[in-house]
């Protein structure tokens, strides 16, 4: 009887221990701000199944600690249709309704800017994929970007074009005429400027546009050398590309946003062959990690669509915030935004940090490799991989 009771005993003990833990764990809701209708749905789609496998891999592991207490993640996602109509909707539910208090992962110039006019009076931190400086800077304390941007991308693609086809010497751009392509465009015209590359014409078209014809015939009228179709979406940029290729087009194709093969194949066929892109990554290739390959597979077999810089960038916030939530042992947005700059994490691309003050005047540009692919053979490939040099820096730092 006595080792009955002693058994007992225990196992009250162990129950009791069950049920503190559990009284002490609470959910730490996370948002997600993306597409995932219309032209550029892929890239929310990607990107909410992303942080939705961040979320569950540090769920199994034992969640974020921090304060004394244990942190489960819970991710509340949206469609922000890539407009800013819809993306204040979000905004509106995401930190009134739901009273999130941290946002990892929007996309788009434009919506990012209606969450951020309401995120930062209300002290929420947020993480965006927008593609503008303008999104970001001392004004914007709160606001982190997660992948690489113009600044960090344009000069590497273009660079490595012009390299590879040095009787190029002209230029037609092409952007959507909202948020995200005015910003990048200024970029695009001093990157390409710098390369002694004219510029013969910078236009522009509505989002939500059907007819691609009348705008690839006036690009291809131009007659020039490339053709820079730069933040147009995947299923947009394909039917462009398709009409350039029936009217006879033999250019160079740059997309300097363009992020995968599938999509663009999809549309576009086997016009797409030899396009030179930002934002794609070989996710299976040589250079990606253990983590990009595994997630990169489960990617497409759930969606039908590997992964890309844009999509993964989720993954990596999460991560992050993680990390600098355990930093400041606290879950105060403000202080967890001042650790950020102060950590070195552990990314899908391995060990990675965030900075770029000189650039943007405060640290909150992720530091990851700018990736520039081809696609070749119907596949994307990696061609040129470059390393920051402060991440380089930091890392050296770091191991002393």
């Amino acid at each position: 009887m006595i080792k009955t009771a002693g058994k007992l005993v225990a196992i009250s003990a162990i129950a009791g221990l069950a049920m503190m833990s559990a009284a002490q764990a609470e959910v730490l809701k996370l948002g997600l701000s993306g597409p995932k209708s219309g032209a550029a749905a892929a890239w929310g789609i990607g990107f909410e199944w992303a942080a939705k496998q961040a979320a569950e891999k540090i769920n199994k592991e034992g969640g974020i600690k921090a304060n004394g207490k244990t942190y489960t993640l819970e991710i509340v996602s949206y469609d922000n249709q890539y407009n800013a109509t819809e993306g204040a909707k979000v905004a509106q539910t995401l930190l009134n309704r739901d009273e999130v208090k941290f946002v990892v992962g929007s996309i788009g110039t434009a919506p990012v800017k209606a969450l951020q006019s309401l995120s930062e009076r209300k002290g929420v931190l947020i993480f965006t994929t927008a593609w503008g400086p303008s999104a970001k800077g001392p004004n914007f304390p709160l606001t982190f970007t997660q992948i690489n941007t113009p600044a960090e991308v344009l000069d590497q693609l273009y660079g490595y074009v012009v390299k590879q086809n040095p009787n190029a010497k002209t230029v037609a751009m092409l952007n959507p005429n909202d948020a995200t392509g005015q910003d990048t465009e200024k970029v695009a015209q001093e990157s390409w400027k710098k390369l002694n590359v004219k510029v013969l014409a910078s236009d522009w078209y509505e989002r939500g546009t059907t007819e691609f014809q009348p705008i690839a015939t006036k690009l291809a009228t131009i007659k020039p050398d490339i053709i820079d179709l730069s933040t147009t979406p995947p299923n947009d940029a394909g039917a462009i590309l398709k009409e350039l290729k029936v009217l006879g087009w033999k250019g160079v194709q740059v997309v300097s946003a363009g992020t995968s093969s599938s999509s663009l194949i999809k549309v576009a066929g086997d016009a797409v062959e030899g396009t030179y892109m930002g934002l794609a990554a070989d996710f299976d290739g040589p250079a990606a990690t253990p983590i990009q390959r595994e997630l990169n597979k489960g990617a497409n077999a759930a969606n039908g669509d590997p992964l890309n810089v844009i999509t993964i960038g989720s993954w990596d916030a999460v991560m992050a915030l993680k990390a600098a939530i355990e930093k400041c042992n606290c879950t105060d947005p403000k202080k967890v935004a001042e650790a950020l700059p102060t950590i070195v994490f552990e990314s899908s691309y391995g060990p990675a940090a965030f900075g770029a003050k000189d650039v943007y005047g405060t640290p909150q540009q992720l530091l990851v490799p700018t990736i520039v692919t081809q696609i070749k053979g119907g596949k994307v490939v990696e061609v040129q991989r470059v390393v920051p040099p402060e991440l380089d820096a930091r890392l050296k730092a770091a191991k002393k």
